[in-house]
């Protein structure tokens, strides 16, 4: 009898629920002779931990071979923001500057980080990384510790607390660690593929209103969210809706339970709340009500589709380039794609094991979150004159709910359907052990239809394609002749991931104007919208470079929005690139603007600090 079956049936029969029992290293039946079992769990651990560190280099090595010429899958903007905000924590350590908040992107207004996934605690911890091996590496280490340490803690938790069989810990940590939701998300959002806290959090939120253990559970629950607010709080946000539909579906089947245990969950929420609020206020409140915050998100809501159940994602292995065309609105975005032989083994083990409590909570929260992830309006086969209204519409414009992708609950369904998959592969070894005494090869037809749903899952290594360079002047710290601390350099053009990907090669050393963020659409209007609203010179720019051969005539009131331009971005100097790649038509431009550029190592300089030191 499973660990999860005993503190159900406990509850069923009206006794008090004790913490659950470890469950045992390894199943004793299984156990050769004259084996230790102890030893035989150990070594199941450490073969289990081979294969995720494995796995997690699998997928991440196209980039490891180059970790500075090279970006891991198709997401380079995501990735420059994420490298310039590890290259910014490393700031904030060596000058104890505001982790919320800075000015040296989107100069002078800023960036809120709190409302733009900033991951202050991986940053911070990781700041020595990245002083010594650029942001670079560090963006490439998490990413691939990402995908090793989500599989191993979920391994431990349902190993230790769910499930006696280790094959199906396996098996269901190897689905949300390693499953198209987390490998999609590896193109570039590190703040998503940190889910290693999130058993952790679950399990304390299954472990609220045991007996004598209110203070204790309240503290532990309240560090453990305080942590994961700063490694990534949507995951936070996403993680408190799952616990509500936990709570629910166990609610269902088992109301005298949880009535009988409110009092003490509720202390224990308190006293958890209670730690949270006291650390987490003042990052709260610049987040909804500092400098540069905003609402809502720009774009489309970006919801699933009911087919991509069914389908294959691109980075697998029972996919490719075709097999989730418009099923999913980009590659980051690839949050379903279980595969129909996987659906099928699911759908099965519901109806199979639907008198079981757990099971009962698995389908609730899984198919609650997925009926969200439809969004506000659900089309079927893909039709989009089909429109069904969905539960989504009702919550769509509450605050924090109206900045989701609405296709992100499904990370929820994955997390349910990897710990579905793991109780019903113990369930089978369970009723495998009484009917192979007769001859029938039950494990061996459970493993070869098992390794049929998740050999098609598991994921191809993401691409790595070459970064564009940086120049020297940048890289080699010549900038530093020209750009005093705390002062702007403009790269030319003027757009977001020139201008951050300076940024962090300088280790944040100064200022860049733009940025790529998410901000308020102006002062008077908090409407999130990407990036900064453009200045005339920045249009200026874009309307040279996208005149073709036409030429585009240079007047005295863009001369006189230039200088304005860059006093505002409190500019010390303008740069263009010097190499093959120039574009002519901007040096002309730049040289009318501003006279002629000085030739400083692999740049074209326009030192214009007599023009903006007032």
């Amino acid at each position: 009898m499973t660990t999860s079956s005993t503190v159900s049936q406990a509850a069923e029969a009206g006794e008090p629920e004790k913490a659950a029992p470890e469950a045992p290293p390894a199943t004793e039946s299984s156990t050769p002779a004259g084996t230790s079992p102890r030893w035989t769990g150990r070594r199941a651990d450490i073969l289990v931990t081979l294969v995720y560190l494995l796995g997690a280099f699998w997928v991440t090595i196209r980039t490891w071979i180059d970790p500075w010429g090279r970006v891991l899958g198709e997401q380079a903007k995501d990735q420059a923001f994420n490298e310039w905000m590890f290259a910014y924590d490393a700031h904030v350590v060596r000058n104890l500057d505001n982790p919320f908040f800075t000015t040296l992107q989107n100069a002078p207004d800023g960036v809120n980080l709190m409302g733009n996934v900033a991951m202050q605690l991986p940053g911070i911890l990781l700041s020595p990384l990245t002083m010594v091996a650029g942001p670079e590496v560090t963006y490439l280490s998490l990413m691939t510790a990402n995908l090793f340490l989500t599989a191993l803690t979920w391994y431990w938790l349902l190993s230790r607390r769910l499930v006696e069989s280790r094959v199906g810990a396996f098996a269901g940590a190897l689905v949300i660690g390693f499953g198209p939701a987390i490998i999609s998300h590896s193109n570039g959002h590190p703040h998503i593929t940190s889910q290693w806290l999130i058993p952790f959090i679950i399990w304390s939120v299954i472990r609220l209103g045991e007996p004598g253990r209110t203070v204790r559970n309240g503290l532990t629950l309240g560090a453990l969210v305080l942590a994961q607010l700063f490694v990534g709080e949507e995951n936070l946000f996403l993680t408190a809706i799952a616990c509500a539909f936990m709570v629910i579906g166990y609610a269902i089947f088992n109301w005298k339970d949880v009535r009988a245990r409110f009092g003490r969950a509720a202390g224990s929420l308190a006293i958890g709340g209670g730690l949270v609020l006291l650390f987490a206020a003042y990052p709260l409140y610049h987040q909804f009500a500092g400098p540069q915050h905003y609402s809502g998100h720009p774009g489309d809501p970006k919801p699933a589709t009911i087919e991509s159940y069914f389908a294959f994602a691109t980075e697998s292995i029972g996919g490719g380039k075709s097999s989730a065309a418009g099923l999913a609105p980009n590659f980051t975005e690839e949050v379903t794609f279980f595969g129909w032989p996987l659906m099928l083994i699911a759908l099965a083990g519901i109806v199979w094991l639907r008198r079981e409590n757990i099971v009962r909570v698995l389908a609730v929260t899984g198919a609650g979150a997925a009926i969200l992830s439809l969004g506000p309006v659900i089309h079927l086969n893909n039709q989009r004159n089909l429109r069904i209204p969905g539960p989504f519409a009702l919550l769509e414009h509450l605050p924090v709910v109206n900045a989701m992708v609405v296709a992100r609950f499904n990370l929820i369904t994955t997390v349910a359907m990897g710990v579905l998959l793991a109780v019903i592969v113990a369930r089978v070894a369970e009723r495998a052990r009484p009917a192979e005494t007769s001859g029938l090869p039950i494990r061996l037809l459970g493993v070869t239809v098992l390794a049929g749903a998740l050999i098609p899952i598991m994921p191809t290594p993401l691409a790595g394609h070459d970064r564009p360079p940086v120049p020297d002047f940048v890289t080699a710290g010549t900038w530093r002749d020209y750009v005093a601390e705390g002062r702007t350099l403009v790269p030319v053009p003027v757009n977001g991931l020139t201008s951050i990907r300076y940024g962090s090669a300088a280790d944040v050393g100064f200022a860049v104007p733009s940025g790529y963020f998410l901000g308020p659409s102006s002062p008077d209007d908090n409407t999130g919208r990407w990036g900064a609203p453009p200045r005339p010179t920045w249009l200026l720019f874009e309307k040279i470079q996208g005149s073709k051969d036409e030429p585009v005539v240079i007047t005295d009131a863009d001369r006189t929005a230039a200088v304005d331009d860059l006093r505002y971005w409190k500019a010390d100097a303008v740069v263009l690139p010097r190499d093959s790649g120039t574009d002519v038509k901007l040096l002309l431009a730049l040289e009318s603007l501003l006279g002629p550029g000085q030739r400083i190592s692999d740049v074209w300089l326009w030192d214009v600090r007599p023009l903006t030191d007032n």
